[in-house]
């Protein structure tokens, strides 16, 4: 179980944040889309955290790397029922209604719309819970490539697995998933070099930081931009 470093330094929802548009059913799912379709454009997954599809920073963040050139698509895989902020106490109970297994199968489910589409490149990043999601379709092939953002839930054993590209981007304190661990994850990367990895550790960063931060604070939005920046040069180089 992830322990409430996953709950600190909620966002302040807003369904209407972002300069993409909502769609109701994208592969079952209401989604967030930015970028204008076309079939020629590699396709990108964004997987949120425990806080959703509606959190601005992710939306943002779906918005400028559309603006790379990439089809983006936040689904709401938490169904409209994000966790509730503030309330550790519901977090065992939340975990049990909204699985990451649960999201696997949900994200085979957008990526087959996205296929039938058109589209043939397709990538994935996972912020948190959603790493955990993005790291079961790296295990299945079912993407070119993948970013673990802060990860939770995703264990050594899932590493060996991996048969796609993967990046992980890790934060020096992180009780989640300690850089400890994600330096044993870069361990077990650095002795498959069948598959491609990047791993990085970003010092003074927290748990969440890549979505989680206050848009007035330069320093962390300097630090967000900086993993931001590191998961589309790894999109740019995988998938296309």
């Amino acid at each position: 179980m992830a322990t409430s470093q996953c709950c600190d330094n909620p966002p302040t929802l807003n369904a209407t944040s972002g300069k993409g548009t909502v769609v109701d059913n994208f592969g079952g799912l209401e989604t967030y889309i930015a970028g204008s379709f076309d079939a020629s454009k590699p396709a990108i997954i964004l997987i949120c955290d425990i806080f959703g599809f509606d959190a601005p920073n992710p939306r943002a963040l779906a918005d400028k790397v559309a603006e790379s050139g990439f089809y983006v698509v936040i689904p709401d895989f938490l169904y409209g029922d994000p966790m509730p902020p503030n309330d550790l106490s519901q977090l065992p109970a939340w975990i049990q209604k909204h699985g990451p297994e649960k999201g696997y199968e949900d994200a085979k489910l957008v990526i087959q719309a996205l296929k039938e589409k058109g589209v043939s490149a397709i990538g994935a990043a996972g912020f948190c819970w959603g790493a955990k999601v993005v790291v079961e379709l790296a295990k299945s092939g079912d993407i070119k490539a993948g970013v673990l953002l802060h990860p939770a839930f995703v264990t050594v054993d899932d590493i060996k697995e991996v048969k796609v590209p993967i990046s992980v981007l890790g934060a020096e304190i992180d009780r989640t998933t300690p850089q400890e661990v994600v330096k044993q994850f870069g361990e077990i990367l650095s002795a498959r070099p069948e598959v491609q990895s990047f791993v990085k550790i970003f010092p003074g960063a927290e748990h969440g930081w890549t979505v989680r931060y206050e848009v007035t604070d330069k320093a962390a939005v300097e630090k967000a931009n900086e993993a931001h920046k590191d998961m589309l040069d790894w999109f740019t180089k995988y998938v296309k």
